[in-house]
């Protein structure tokens, strides 16, 4: 007989249910179904879930997408199978039967992407599926709310594989949430293969500009650290960078306060007197315009403000893409970066920044040996090889759910 797949009850009180151990042996191409939010929205899960699926059908052409939206609209067509429409009852239904039609689903989560309190509609979208279910945590906090600690710890207690992006997130979910170690498996964070590395993309921008560049690139809103960023530029005037920011304000951001955060960013520069250093530019780029950037980029510049978080989809990009980094210390940076990979210094000290980009744009050798130890981990990190760790794990599951051959 078929394993049936059980989900716990939901509630404050989650009795813990054993994540079942992923077999050795894979049989053939499983039907992936993937519940995240998707292009054309904008966020971080929406970029993930199409690069991901467009990896996975490159070889199975069985990914299917449900889309999880705000509001109604008409499908887009092609990958997308079905919407979830945030507080409709309805869409939730027929999103979960959807699902069900796969073999395997992979559940991005995410707090802010589900309805209700801290997304707490997850678990009725969860509590449906009868596949086995890999769910994927973008985000693992060590100081959760009550109801953030509920929600993750009913999450992992159902899934039958947990994926995180960092060992800092698996290490929080096994001592913090008490997940099962052996349930719980680390696939980094996949980045676009632009082919081969241009090493000299930067020095010949610098060469034909006069000024090297530094880029900060990714969706706009406060937390994102660029006032220290900018606070830290006059102290670089020698150096006559130019810093660029690219990115469009986060769609909630922007719902919830316009382009404030933005707006303060430019008086800022004004008034450190470094409006001609600092460019914002709100455009989004494509993969190819957005590729090239980085490759002319002597200094990629992360000045995030949190602490918690432990995936960066910029920073893999950014060391896929085999540039030096210049990063706070959030713990992903702290993980990928820590081996001499990139420079790694405190949240909100504009003093260490400052340090850390005049060492990385003048001291003789130094972005060389960064970005080639950037590259070194580009192979591992690129999305082929990651879609093919999920696409074996949904194999490998729905494998153990056939019946033993006779």
């Amino acid at each position: 007989m078929p394993t049936t797949v059980h989900r716990p009850t939901a509630g404050p009180a989650v009795s813990p249910v054993p994540t079942p151990r992923v077999p050795d042996r894979v049989p053939g191409p499983a039907k992936v179904g993937i519940l995240s939010t998707y292009p054309p929205t904008q966020c971080g899960l929406a970029t993930f879930s199409a690069a991901l699926a467009e990896h996975l059908n490159r070889s199975v052409a069985t990914a299917g997408v449900v889309r999880i939206i705000d509001r109604p609209e008409p499908h887009p067509g092609g990958e997308v199978v079905a919407h979830v429409v945030n507080g409709s009852r309805s869409s939730v239904e027929a999103a979960v039967r959807r699902l069900n039609g796969f073999e395997a689903v992979v559940v991005q989560h995410e707090y802010g992407i589900y309805g209700g309190a801290d997304g707490c509609d997850v678990i009725d979208l969860v509590a449906g599926l009868t596949v086995p279910t890999i769910i994927v945590l973008h985000t693992v906090l060590q100081e959760p709310t009550p109801r953030q600690r509920r929600i993750l710890r009913w999450l992992v207690e159902s899934a039958d594989v947990v994926v995180t992006m960092t060992e800092t997130a698996r290490q929080r979910l096994v001592e913090n949430y008490g997940a099962d170690p052996d349930g719980v498996v680390m696939i980094p964070h996949g980045a676009i293969d632009h082919g081969p590395l241009d090493g000299g993309a930067a020095r010949a921008e610098r060469r034909s500009t006069g000024r090297p560049l530094v880029l900060t690139w990714g969706l706009l809103g406060p937390g994102k650290g660029i006032e220290w960023a900018i606070d830290a530029m006059p102290g670089l005037r020698d150096l006559r960078p130019r810093y660029l920011v690219i990115g469009k304000t986060h769609p909630k951001v922007l719902d919830r306060d316009g382009e404030s955060y933005r707006d303060s960013l430019v008086r800022r520069a004004d008034m450190q007197g470094v409006a001609d250093v600092v460019e914002l530019d709100d455009r989004y780029l494509g993969v190819g315009e957005l590729a090239g950037l980085v490759q002319r980029a002597d200094v990629v510049l992360l000045p995030y403000d949190s602490r918690e978080q432990v995936t960066s989809g910029v920073l893999i990009e950014a060391v896929a893409a085999g540039r030096p980094v210049v990063s706070t210390a959030f713990p992903h940076a702290v993980e990928l970066l820590g081996d001499g990979t990139g420079l790694v210094v405190p949240q909100r000290d504009p003093a260490a920044l400052e340090a850390a980009l005049r060492r990385a744009l003048g001291e003789p050798g130094l972005a060389d040996r960064l970005a080639e130890r950037a590259a070194r981990k580009a192979p591992d990190l690129l999305w082929g090889a990651v879609a093919a760790r999920y696409q074996q794990i949904a194999e490998t599951l729905v494998a153990a759910t056939l019946p033993a051959a006779s």
